[in-house]
């Protein structure tokens, strides 16, 4: 759907990767290198999502890192874009609201990361009944047309993990 309203695959790719985790950054051969595509067609989205102001670029040695704006006035409006092109919206929706005791959700794998796969992962923080996830979590992937992966952890068991790249995407307050 997204790329019938942007015609730019490489601009699909660029907005997921910075706006689904806004502190991503990255230059100019590493998303080559992720994307399998040219730096030339690369540069040219770069630059033109830079020159809107909605990335924002710093040299670091002899390299160009480029981030999310947050401050821009549609931030917020294209990484809601992008949560619901994905299905995040959905999982949150159909899964964790009637789960009962989730404390907190995490993106992580490739899509915390900003890459577009097919496959969701998911850390969820509380105590679930795990059976009834897997249920809901069936039902969420037919709607959104990915696979949904997850692990589940105590708040006590979660407070002893690394802090591998993961995204908040929800928490209970």
């Amino acid at each position: 759907m997204l790329e019938t309203l942007i015609s730019s695959k490489t601009r699909v790719k660029l907005l997921l990767k910075f706006f689904l985790n806004s502190g991503t950054e990255a230059y100019l051969r590493g998303l080559e290198e992720e994307f399998g595509e040219s730096t030339n067609a690369i540069r040219v989205e770069l630059n033109r999502l830079q020159e809107a102001g909605m990335l924002s670029a710093q040299a670091k040695g002899n390299k160009k890192l480029f981030k999310a704006n947050e401050r821009h006035p549609l931030f917020k409006d294209i990484h809601s874009i992008l949560m619901k092109y994905v299905g995040i919206d959905q999982i949150v929706d159909r899964v964790l609201r009637q789960l009962g005791n989730v404390k907190e959700v995490y993106l992580t794998g490739a899509f915390a990361s900003g890459r577009d796969e097919n496959i969701i992962d998911l850390l969820i923080v509380g105590d679930v009944n795990t059976l009834y996830l897997a249920e809901l979590t069936a039902r969420a992937q037919e709607a959104i047309t990915r696979k949904i992966r997850y692990v589940v952890y105590s708040e006590t068991e979660f407070s002893n993990l690394p802090g591998d790249a993961r995204l908040l995407i929800y928490k209970n307050s």
